[in-house]
Protein backbone atom coordinates (compact mmCIF):
# COMPACT_ATOMS: atom_id res chain seq x y z
CA UNK A 1 0.00 0.00 0.00
CA UNK A 2 1.41 3.80 -0.50
CA UNK A 3 -0.28 6.21 1.52
CA UNK A 4 1.07 9.57 0.75
CA UNK A 5 -0.14 13.15 2.34
CA UNK A 6 0.82 16.49 1.68
CA UNK A 7 -0.45 19.76 3.03
CA UNK A 8 -0.40 22.95 -0.20
CA UNK A 9 -0.79 26.34 0.66
CA UNK A 10 -2.62 27.45 -2.64
CA UNK A 11 -2.20 31.23 -2.57
CA UNK A 12 -2.30 31.88 -6.64
CA UNK A 13 -5.40 34.50 -7.33
CA UNK A 14 -8.73 34.00 -8.79
CA UNK A 15 -8.08 36.91 -11.21
CA UNK A 16 -4.37 37.11 -11.62
CA UNK A 17 -3.01 40.16 -13.06
CA UNK A 18 -0.01 39.08 -15.28
CA UNK A 19 3.00 41.79 -15.47
CA UNK A 20 3.73 40.91 -19.07
CA UNK A 21 6.78 42.92 -20.55
CA UNK A 22 6.51 45.50 -23.01
CA UNK A 23 8.26 43.47 -25.99
CA UNK A 24 5.42 40.61 -25.45
CA UNK A 25 2.34 42.73 -24.95
CA UNK A 26 1.18 42.35 -28.17
CA UNK A 27 1.85 39.32 -30.81
CA UNK A 28 3.73 38.53 -32.44
CA UNK A 29 6.83 38.56 -30.90
CA UNK A 30 10.28 37.24 -30.35
CA UNK A 31 11.39 35.67 -27.40
CA UNK A 32 14.86 37.13 -26.77
CA UNK A 33 18.11 34.24 -27.27
CA UNK A 34 18.39 32.97 -23.48
CA UNK A 35 14.72 32.36 -23.52
CA UNK A 36 14.90 30.37 -26.25
CA UNK A 37 17.91 28.32 -24.97
CA UNK A 38 15.71 27.90 -22.12
CA UNK A 39 12.28 26.89 -23.83
CA UNK A 40 13.95 24.50 -26.43
CA UNK A 41 11.66 21.69 -26.99
CA UNK A 42 8.64 23.49 -25.49
CA UNK A 43 8.33 25.01 -28.79
CA UNK A 44 8.10 22.37 -30.55
CA UNK A 45 5.20 20.81 -31.29
CA UNK A 46 5.24 16.69 -30.58
CA UNK A 47 2.32 15.36 -33.15
CA UNK A 48 2.91 15.66 -36.43
CA UNK A 49 0.81 18.51 -38.63
CA UNK A 50 1.59 17.77 -42.21
CA UNK A 51 -1.39 19.89 -43.50
CA UNK A 52 -1.12 22.65 -41.32
CA UNK A 53 -4.44 21.60 -40.11
CA UNK A 54 -3.86 22.72 -36.13
CA UNK A 55 -1.59 25.56 -37.36
CA UNK A 56 -4.74 26.86 -39.62
CA UNK A 57 -7.34 25.97 -36.56
CA UNK A 58 -4.97 28.28 -34.03
CA UNK A 59 -4.28 30.75 -36.21
CA UNK A 60 -8.01 31.78 -36.65
CA UNK A 61 -8.04 32.79 -32.51
CA UNK A 62 -5.46 35.55 -34.35
CA UNK A 63 -7.91 38.55 -34.52
CA UNK A 64 -5.01 41.18 -36.13
CA UNK A 65 -1.25 41.74 -36.69
CA UNK A 66 -0.32 43.01 -34.16
CA UNK A 67 -2.89 41.89 -31.60
CA UNK A 68 -3.06 41.40 -27.48
CA UNK A 69 -1.30 38.63 -26.88
CA UNK A 70 -3.32 37.51 -23.62
CA UNK A 71 -6.40 37.58 -25.83
CA UNK A 72 -4.95 35.79 -28.33
CA UNK A 73 -4.35 32.96 -25.50
CA UNK A 74 -7.53 33.01 -24.08
CA UNK A 75 -9.39 32.95 -26.54
CA UNK A 76 -7.59 29.85 -28.21
CA UNK A 77 -8.55 28.15 -24.28
CA UNK A 78 -11.97 28.90 -25.00
CA UNK A 79 -12.30 27.71 -28.65
CA UNK A 80 -11.32 24.56 -27.40
CA UNK A 81 -14.65 23.96 -24.79
CA UNK A 82 -16.99 26.29 -27.01
CA UNK A 83 -16.53 23.59 -29.48
CA UNK A 84 -15.17 20.37 -28.15
CA UNK A 85 -17.68 18.19 -25.56
CA UNK A 86 -15.72 17.40 -22.72
CA UNK A 87 -16.10 13.66 -22.03
CA UNK A 88 -13.78 11.75 -19.09
CA UNK A 89 -11.60 9.09 -20.70
CA UNK A 90 -10.34 6.26 -18.28
CA UNK A 91 -8.67 4.60 -21.33
CA UNK A 92 -4.64 4.83 -21.73
CA UNK A 93 -3.04 7.18 -23.42
CA UNK A 94 -3.92 10.51 -25.12
CA UNK A 95 -5.61 11.46 -28.35
CA UNK A 96 -3.51 13.07 -31.12
CA UNK A 97 -4.98 16.86 -31.58
CA UNK A 98 -6.52 16.53 -34.52
CA UNK A 99 -8.10 13.73 -33.51
CA UNK A 100 -9.78 15.63 -30.74
CA UNK A 101 -10.73 18.26 -33.06
CA UNK A 102 -12.52 15.70 -35.39
CA UNK A 103 -14.23 13.85 -32.80
CA UNK A 104 -15.31 16.38 -31.15
CA UNK A 105 -14.86 15.65 -28.04
CA UNK A 106 -11.94 14.67 -25.02
CA UNK A 107 -10.79 14.55 -21.37
CA UNK A 108 -8.91 17.23 -19.76
CA UNK A 109 -5.76 15.95 -20.80
CA UNK A 110 -6.71 15.81 -24.21
CA UNK A 111 -7.98 19.30 -24.05
CA UNK A 112 -4.55 20.30 -22.49
CA UNK A 113 -2.56 18.49 -25.29
CA UNK A 114 -4.64 20.58 -28.08
CA UNK A 115 -4.04 23.73 -26.14
CA UNK A 116 -0.20 23.36 -25.76
CA UNK A 117 0.01 21.90 -29.66
CA UNK A 118 -1.85 24.85 -30.89
CA UNK A 119 -0.05 27.90 -28.77
CA UNK A 120 3.18 26.07 -30.42
CA UNK A 121 2.13 26.06 -33.73
CA UNK A 122 1.87 29.89 -32.85
CA UNK A 123 5.35 30.17 -31.59
CA UNK A 124 5.04 29.89 -28.16
CA UNK A 125 6.58 27.71 -25.64
CA UNK A 126 4.39 25.68 -23.42
CA UNK A 127 4.25 22.59 -20.85
CA UNK A 128 1.81 20.03 -19.86
CA UNK A 129 0.92 20.52 -15.94
CA UNK A 130 -0.35 17.14 -14.60
CA UNK A 131 -2.05 17.25 -10.71
CA UNK A 132 -5.52 17.70 -8.74
CA UNK A 133 -8.34 19.59 -8.94
CA UNK A 134 -9.28 21.55 -5.45
CA UNK A 135 -13.27 20.98 -6.23
CA UNK A 136 -14.99 21.18 -2.71
CA UNK A 137 -18.08 21.93 -4.19
CA UNK A 138 -18.04 19.88 -7.50
CA UNK A 139 -18.82 22.91 -9.44
CA UNK A 140 -15.44 22.76 -11.80
CA UNK A 141 -15.12 20.04 -14.68
CA UNK A 142 -12.00 17.26 -14.72
CA UNK A 143 -12.32 15.16 -11.63
CA UNK A 144 -14.53 12.80 -11.86
CA UNK A 145 -14.37 10.89 -8.73
CA UNK A 146 -11.48 10.90 -5.54
CA UNK A 147 -9.61 8.84 -7.93
CA UNK A 148 -8.96 10.58 -10.98
CA UNK A 149 -6.35 13.59 -11.60
CA UNK A 150 -6.17 16.60 -13.90
CA UNK A 151 -4.63 17.94 -16.78
CA UNK A 152 -3.86 21.94 -18.14
CA UNK A 153 -0.85 23.78 -19.13
CA UNK A 154 1.15 26.52 -18.80
CA UNK A 155 2.50 29.10 -21.32
CA UNK A 156 5.81 31.28 -21.45
CA UNK A 157 5.20 35.00 -22.02
CA UNK A 158 8.15 37.37 -20.81
CA UNK A 159 7.43 38.86 -17.96
CA UNK A 160 5.07 37.66 -16.65
CA UNK A 161 6.70 33.87 -16.67
CA UNK A 162 4.46 30.95 -17.21
CA UNK A 163 0.97 31.43 -17.41
CA UNK A 164 -1.50 28.54 -16.68
CA UNK A 165 -4.54 28.02 -18.81
CA UNK A 166 -6.84 25.52 -17.95
CA UNK A 167 -9.50 24.84 -21.12
CA UNK A 168 -11.81 22.31 -19.55
CA UNK A 169 -12.58 25.01 -17.33
CA UNK A 170 -12.10 28.19 -19.30
CA UNK A 171 -10.41 29.59 -16.55
CA UNK A 172 -6.48 31.08 -16.39
CA UNK A 173 -4.19 30.93 -13.11
CA UNK A 174 -3.90 28.72 -10.70
CA UNK A 175 -6.38 28.77 -8.41
CA UNK A 176 -8.01 26.08 -7.58
CA UNK A 177 -4.99 23.63 -8.67
CA UNK A 178 -2.21 21.59 -7.23
CA UNK A 179 0.44 20.88 -9.74
CA UNK A 180 2.27 17.58 -9.03
CA UNK A 181 4.52 16.98 -12.59
CA UNK A 182 5.28 19.72 -15.29
CA UNK A 183 6.75 18.45 -18.46
CA UNK A 184 6.89 18.39 -22.76
CA UNK A 185 5.41 15.52 -23.65
CA UNK A 186 2.02 14.07 -21.43
CA UNK A 187 3.51 10.67 -21.75
CA UNK A 188 6.37 11.55 -19.23
CA UNK A 189 3.65 12.50 -16.52
CA UNK A 190 3.45 8.76 -15.60
CA UNK A 191 2.79 8.96 -12.04
CA UNK A 192 4.28 5.15 -12.15
CA UNK A 193 6.01 2.71 -13.97
CA UNK A 194 7.49 -0.41 -13.80
CA UNK A 195 7.16 -3.93 -14.79
CA UNK A 196 5.76 -7.49 -13.01
CA UNK A 197 7.40 -11.39 -13.10
CA UNK A 198 5.27 -13.63 -11.77
CA UNK A 199 2.02 -15.94 -12.09
CA UNK A 200 -0.48 -14.32 -14.73
CA UNK A 201 -3.54 -14.85 -12.04
CA UNK A 202 -1.12 -12.99 -9.24
CA UNK A 203 -2.82 -9.84 -9.47
CA UNK A 204 -5.39 -9.23 -6.70
CA UNK A 205 -6.99 -5.68 -7.14
CA UNK A 206 -5.66 -1.95 -7.38
CA UNK A 207 -7.48 0.89 -5.42
CA UNK A 208 -6.66 4.55 -6.25
CA UNK A 209 -8.43 7.26 -3.58
CA UNK A 210 -7.15 10.97 -3.73
CA UNK A 211 -8.91 13.16 -1.18
CA UNK A 212 -8.79 16.45 -2.09
CA UNK A 213 -9.88 18.98 0.95
CA UNK A 214 -9.47 22.43 2.58
CA UNK A 215 -7.42 22.44 6.16
CA UNK A 216 -7.89 24.82 8.81
CA UNK A 217 -5.49 27.21 9.02
CA UNK A 218 -3.39 27.44 12.41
Amino acid sequence: MVDSRATVDLTASAWPVFDIAVSAINYPFLYIDSDWTDLGALAVQQYEDIDFRLATWARAFVAGTPTDTLSVLKDISLGITSSISYQSREQEGTQAPLITLDRGWGSCRNFAVLFVEAVRSLGFGARIVSGYLFNPDSSLTGSTDRGSTHAWAEVFVPGAGWITFDPTNRSMGGANLIPVAVTRDIARAVPVLGSFMGAADAFLSMDVTVEVKAVNPP
